[in-house]
């Protein structure tokens, strides 16, 4: 009996043995899971940043910013958009949603509402309150995108522990990446206020933090001389200085160095000025590192997210164009805000415990004036011009006036009320307006929304797999129109500087840059499209992708 009794206790004893090795194990795993991934997620957006100032630029960066990213990290070197058009406010959503604007909803900056009729803004919502203003520019929110970002289903996956939290001195490169469920998204008001802003959206009052930001002097400091970085002649790798393809600014008889911001910046929108130098950039990391520290953000491991998107780059590259010492100056400069941003990350969230990506929402080519001056083709579109020759057309052929209503982002919106009051055939009006279109100098395609939404999507780079790619049911127009290359819409602001919105390369081929942990060091000149970088984020992290996304994760760069 004692044999049995001490044989039982045995068995007992390591039965309980092994259920406690198991328990341990269990522990040991949870822990092993809750440290494995990144304690904070960076998304950085460069605005308008084009692939190969990567390139050009390279040999002028400092080892711990753009060269970090690239000794350290993965680059893939052919990164593209893969719809059209290539806006601000659709590239940003893009990047986070891993989807396109015939998904997401946010087709530009601004659009047609076909139910308004009148022009949206992307993040403008009128049942919001400005906090930190008493201006109208806080009254903002995400309601027009329609799908999740990566940081929204990180914040669902972590119960509403891991945080996010949006930055840039433009509104919408803030709001949008951070999704609906973000904890707040800060943006930059100008003007005479000079102030570091949000929404009602988000909350009803600016947290101490941001206050105390306000409050500092930091941004005032900047209002001083922009003067090149390095000595202006070792500035190879840009055009001259004093350029008939830039703009300039309004105080300032010649675009050139140096711009004294303090003299001017009253002609120019006052603290407005600083969003078109590279000291834009700079407040924006000012600003980023006191959301480190006033966010507590990297400092458990719950994984956070911080959204920043540098914008005044874009700023820089309208006024004064791709070629131009403003521009390569702004990059020197950001490379070097770009060090001392990964220095902090190092110091405040640890070495190896975060993740960024590179990337940008858009690129930009050259000014049509300066290819026309070295012999290549470019030009300027009268498309206001268009509408009301149209118009004219339509009226003359079936007696009814205005018949089209917008032609933003070059599709043709058309009165539906007034052709189904009139009885008009709808369809014949398109097929009249599509012959015509096409004799138009510089107007290379023309495309029925029929065409478009119809089309067999493949995931190529033909124009009409990116216009339907961007092309939303419920948004887009009627009618899309495509230009030659180089062709800008003819406006005033758009005869010198730059700007964007094709499916052409020099629009949607972009860097995209991973550092940090989870990462591997590499390159691949393998085709990567947007909407790759948020399921390839949400693998890292071990989440749902985003709930419209329709890119694939790039395995090859994940460790």
């Amino acid at each position: 009996m004692k044999n049995i009794t001490s044989l039982l206790l045995i068995l007992f004893l390591s039965l309980s043995c092994k259920s406690q090795d198991v328990v341990n194990d269990k522990k040991a795993t949870n822990t092993v899971t809750a440290t494995t991934n990144p304690k904070l997620v960076v998304g950085i957006v460069v605005d308008q940043m084009r692939y190969d100032y990567l390139t050009r630029f390279y040999d002028r960066f400092g080892e711990g910013g753009f060269k970090r990213m690239i000794n350290e990290g993965f680059n893939c070197k052919n990164n593209h958009f893969n719809y059209i058009p290539t806006k601000t406010a659709a590239g940003h959503a893009s990047i986070f949603t891993g989807t396109t604007p015939k998904y997401h909803g946010v087709i530009g900056n601004d659009w047609f509402d076909k139910e308004l009729k009148k022009i949206v803004y992307c993040t403008g919502d009128e049942m919001m309150q400005s906090i930190g203003t008493t201006s109208k520019y806080g009254k903002m929110s995400p309601h027009r995108m329609k799908v999740t970002t990566f940081a929204d289903e990180n914040r669902l996956f972590t119960q509403m522990r891991g945080k996010t939290i949006g930055v840039s001195i433009k509104d919408r490169g803030a709001i949008l990446p951070a999704g609906h469920t973000a904890n707040a998204a800060y943006w930059f008001h100008g003007r005479d206020e000079g102030n570091w802003i949000t929404s009602s959206f988000y909350m009803n009052a600016l947290p101490k933090w941001v206050n105390d930001f306000n409050a500092s002097g930091i941004t005032k400091s900047y209002l001083k001389v922009w003067n090149t970085l390095y000595d202006i002649n070792t500035y190879a790798e840009s055009g001259k200085d004093l350029s008939t393809f830039e703009e300039g600014f309004k105080g300032k008889d010649t675009p050139t160095f140096p711009y004294d911001l303090n003299e001017i910046n009253s002609e120019n929108r006052g603290y407005d000025i600083l969003k078109s130098t590279a000291y834009g950039n700079s407040l924006t990391t000012d600003f980023a590192l006191a959301a480190l520290d006033g966010e507590q953000l990297g400092k458990d491991n719950i994984t956070d997210v911080l959204t920043l998107s540098f914008s005044a780059t874009d700023y820089v590259g309208h006024n004064f164009g791709v070629i131009s010492k403003e521009i390569e100056d702004t990059y020197l400069r950001l490379d070097k805000d770009l060090e001392r941003f990964f220095k902090a990350l190092d110091a405040k969230v640890g070495v190896g415990e975060y993740t960024v990506f590179l990337t940008a929402d858009h690129g930009a080519p050259y000014v049509p004036d300066y290819l026309l001056s070295v012999k290549v083709p470019a030009g300027l579109f009268d498309l206001n011009k268009m509408k009301a020759d149209l118009n004219t057309l339509l009226e003359v052929k079936y007696g009814v006036s205005s018949l089209i209503l917008s032609t933003i982002n070059n599709q043709i919106f058309l009165d539906h009320d007034k052709i189904n009051a009139e009885n008009l055939n709808l369809e014949a009006i398109k097929n009249v307006l599509v012959k015509k279109i096409l004799a138009y100098k510089l107007i290379d395609k023309v495309y029925l929304d029929s065409e478009v939404k119809n089309h067999s999507n493949g995931n190529s780079a033909q124009i009409e797999d990116l216009l339907n790619n961007g092309y939303n049911q419920k948004r887009s127009g009627d009618i899309l129109l495509v230009t030659d290359p180089s062709v800008f819409k003819d406006t005033f602001w758009n005869r010198q500087g730059t700007d964007h919105g094709t499916g052409f390369s020099y629009d949607t081929h972009v860097p995209l840059l991973f550092f940090g942990k989870g990462i591997k060091h590499g390159e691949t000149l393998q085709n990567t499209n947007i909407t790759d970088i948020a399921p390839t984020v949400s693998s890292l992290l071990g989440i749902s992708f985003p709930n419209a996304a329709i890119g694939q994760p790039l395995e090859f760069v994940l460790d």
